[in-house]
């Protein structure tokens, strides 16, 4: 059984859904600058949040959500990235913020997710310590601000994605040097976050937000188990064992230092990392991943018809591989409901800390009908599904105490557009035609507003 207080909600982000991208002092971050397949919808008015939020919050409120996750752009905040604020976004920001208590709605807040001022990447970016500093900045301001009306903070959404599919999320691609570089200054980012949160809003709390998938192993073969064992370190435990241990994961360290990097937490960070740690785990979870050992001459697509597999390969360490027993979506990403029972109670089972899933959903091609209804059955099956796994885990001794599905309302896919939706709520407009942006609830908002209701899924419920 979930417990009583369990906090029901859903998740959004700022460049995918607010739009208003040049509106009341907002700068270029890499998202509005990036190149994208000009056929599909690119990030200036989105689902247009930025102007309907208080619709969008009705909404929400009305189908019985308890909490909201959103992130604010640091754009916004502070145009420039380093200096001046903007009164603007702050003023703003405080009416978002009322709005969603006046309608009994949480805020879960992420200060960064995917969106980093131009200015500063045009600096280095996250190579580039001078990028930390900015950011320990912009966050003080953010807890000073809002610290009285926020209660859960989020940190930097999916680093581990970030930088693993960066051309994918940023439209450009590290080194292998550079990406590790990041990795070091997005860590000790975070940790400068829990250090503020916890001496700034001590009332509040703070974690973490990666995007956590167990690993399995093609075969019993050992080469493919080790293949697993690398990528779950790289892909999983290397972000979390620095937030909640304040350790570099050993398996991690040892393919970074046979990838010629000699990664050491620096002796002027030490207390920091040892010091500051979070609260709670936020997780966003879609599928689990398979790989292999890559054989000798092997072309690094063999055995691989999935989308999230396509950039999962290191010579010599590991390479996708589509999981024969698991079904597919329309976008062609594996589903795996049984796979999030398994990452979490293994998560659990490393770090003890309390959980919130922050993101898990279905992209698909939804579709209005003449009476503006959409029948998203298919959807329906799969947030059910994940949530018997979620209760079982719970049964099982895991701390789950939040579920913010993906995604609250229709928003632009980062690498795919406004054709691959997530939302309870429709937004009526296509990739290049805004039509009218109105708000239209689906099946899967009313099959939510129940599940709310009764506290949980029936274990009966149908499944994927």
């Amino acid at each position: 059984m979930l417990p009583a207080n369990f906090l029901w909600g859903a998740s959004l982000s700022a460049h995918q859904t607010e739009g208003a991208a040049t509106e009341d002092g907002k700068s270029q971050s890499v998202q509005d600058v990036r190149q994208r397949n000009p056929k599909i919808a690119d990030f200036s008015v989105a689902a247009d949040h930025y102007h309907r939020y208080a619709e969008d919050i009705n909404l929400l409120a009305k189908a019985g959500i308890k909490a909201l996750r959103i992130s604010i752009p640091w754009t916004r905040i502070i145009p420039d990235g380093l200096d001046d604020v903007n009164p603007l976004a702050i003023k703003h920001y405080h009416q978002v913020f009322n709005e969603m208590h006046n309608q009994g709605i949480e805020p879960m807040v992420t200060t960064y997710h995917f969106d980093l001022p131009q200015v500063l990447q045009e600096q280095g970016g996250w190579i580039k310590q001078s990028t930390v500093t900015a950011y320990e900045k912009y966050v003080k301001v953010l807890f000073q601000e809002f610290g009285s009306e926020v209660k859960y903070w989020l940190t930097i959404n999916e680093p581990n994605v970030m930088l693993l599919a960066d051309r994918k999320i940023l439209g450009f691609s590290y080194t292998h040097q550079e990406r590790y570089q990041a990795f070091y200054n997005l860590m000790i980012a975070e940790k400068k976050a829990f250090q503020a949160c916890h001496q700034l809003c001590p009332q509040a709390q703070i974690g973490p937000v990666p995007n956590i998938s167990y690993v399995y192993p093609g075969s019993a073969k050992p080469q493919d188990i080790r293949a697993a064992e690398y990528f779950n370190a790289i892909r999983n435990w290397a972000y979390l064992d620095f937030s909640v241990r304040g350790i570099i994961n050993p398996i991690f360290q040892n393919y970074l230092h046979q990838t010629g990097i000699d990664l050491k937490i620096k002796a002027e960070d030490e207390e920091l990392v040892q010091q500051n740690f979070p609260d709670f785990l936020g997780m966003n979870y879609y599928t689990s991943v398979t790989v292999e050992y890559p054989k000798a001459g092997q072309n690094r697509t063999s055995g691989m018809s999935d989308q999230q597999s396509e950039d999962v390969y290191e010579k010599g360490f590991y390479k996708g591989l589509t999981n024969p027993y698991l079904s597919k979506n329309d976008f062609n990403w594996t589903v795996d409901p049984l796979g999030l029972q398994t990452t979490l109670e293994v998560v659990n089972d490393r770090y003890h800390l309390p959980i919130y899933i922050t993101e898990n959903g279905l992209g698909a091609y939804d579709e209005l009908t003449a009476d503006y209804q959409v029948h998203d059955d298919y959807r329906i099956n799969y947030l059910s599904a994940h949530l018997q796994s979620i209760q079982q885990a719970v049964d099982a001794g895991v701390p789950v105490q939040g579920y913010l599905p993906w995604s609250a309302i229709d928003l632009v896919s980062v690498h795919e557009g406004m054709k691959k939706r997530y939302g309870l709520i429709y937004v009526d407009r296509t990739e290049q035609d805004l039509k009218t942006l109105a708000r239209y609830p689906k099946d899967s908002y009313f099959w939510y507003q129940q599940v709310i209701k009764n506290n949980g899924v029936n274990k009966d419920a149908k499944t994927v």
